[in-house]
C-alpha cells in the first residue's frame, strides 16, 4: 500500500509445488538498507526465478556480452531507475532459469513488488511483471497485490484510500490476509511486514507475525464474530417468506 502517510509491504511465507509439497520461504526481501536508500521487494510465482532475481540485484547484473560491468541495487539514483534494474534482472532470469523450466514444461513466471525510497524522495511502489515491464502505484489505486489476490482484495477495494492512516491500513491488511489464509491453503503465516513512514527521518518498522501472534489471532476471531453479527442484522430476502408459510 502506498498512502499519504507512507508505505506498507506484507508477504506471507508459504510456497507449494502441489498439495503434498508445501514449504516456508521468505518472500519479503530487504535489497538495500543504507543511509541513502531503503529498498524492499516482495515476490510471488516460481521460487527459483524470484530467488535468481533477488540474488542478481544484490550481487550484480551483467552488462554486455562479456559481463565485465555488474549493476547492483546500490547504484540507481531513483526508485524508477531501480524498477528498471529489477525489470532487467527479471528478463535475464527468464532467459536462463525460465527457459530451462520451460524445456520441462514447468512455468517459471513470477512477479515482484518493489518499494522504498532513495535519498529524501517520498516512498514509491512498483509492480514488476514477469516480462520485466512495470507500472507505478498511484493515488487512484493506492495498493498492489501479487500472488493469491482474489480472497483478500474485496477488503482493500472497500476500505483503502490514500488518506488511510498507517495503523488503520495495517489492520485492514491483516484482515485481507486473514481472508486469504482461511480460503486458500497456499497462503499462510508467518507474515513478514515493512512499514516506511512518509517522512525520510522516520524509522522503518519490520516485523514477523507468527502462528501464535496474539494480535493477529484476536483480530481474526473478532472479525469472524463481527461478520456473523452483521449478517444477522440484515433482513432476510422478502421472497423467502413464502417458503416459511
Amino acid at each position: 500500500m502506498l498512502l499519504d502517510a507512507g508505505l506498507i509491504m506484507i508477504a506471507d511465507t508459504r510456497t507449494n509445488a502441489g498439495v503434498d509439497d508445501i514449504s516456508s520461504f521468505r518472500k519479503l526481501h530487504c535489497l538495500a538498507d543504507t543511509e541513502d536508500r531503503v529498498i524492499y521487494a516482495a515476490s510471488a510465482g516460481n521460487l527459483s526465478t524470484t530467488q535468481t532475481v533477488i540474488s542478481m540485484l544484490r550481487e550484480g547484473i551483467p552488462t554486455g556480452e562479456d559481463g565485465a560491468i555488474m549493476r547492483t541495487i546500490a547504484e540507481p539514483t531513483s526508485m524508477f531507475r531501480a524498477a528498471q534494474l529489477v525489470g532487467d534482472a527479471m528478463q535475464l532470469a527468464n532467459a536462463t532459469v525460465g527457459k530451462a523450466l520451460a524445456s520441462i514444461k514447468i512455468s517459471g513466471t513470477s512477479s515482484l513488488l518493489l518499494g522504498g525510497r532513495i535519498g529524501n524522495a517520498p516512498p514509491a511502489l512498483f509492480l514488476i511483471y514477469s516480462a520485466g515491464n512495470f507500472i507505478e502505484c498511484k493515488p487512484d489505486m493506492p495498493f498492489f497485490q501479487i500472488g493469491e489476490t482474489k480472497y483478500g482484495r474485496p477488503m482493500l477495494d472497500r476500505t483503502i484510500k490514500p488518506s488511510t492512516p498507517l495503523p488503520e491500513a495495517m489492520k485492514i491488511a491483516f484482515l485481507s490476509f486473514d481472508a486469504s489464509i482461511r480460503s486458500n491453503l497456499a497462503v499462510g503465516r508467518p507474515l513478514d511486514l515493512m512499514v516506511m513512514p512518509a517522512s525520510p527521518t522516520s524509522k522503518v518498522l519490520t516485523r514477523r507475525v507468527g502462528e501464535n501472534d496474539p494480535y493477529f489471532n484476536d483480530l481474526s476471531a473478532r472479525w469472524g464474530d463481527l461478520l456473523h453479527d452483521a449478517a444477522a442484522t440484515i433482513p432476510d430476502p422478502p421472497f423467502m417468506a413464502d417458503l416459511m408459510q
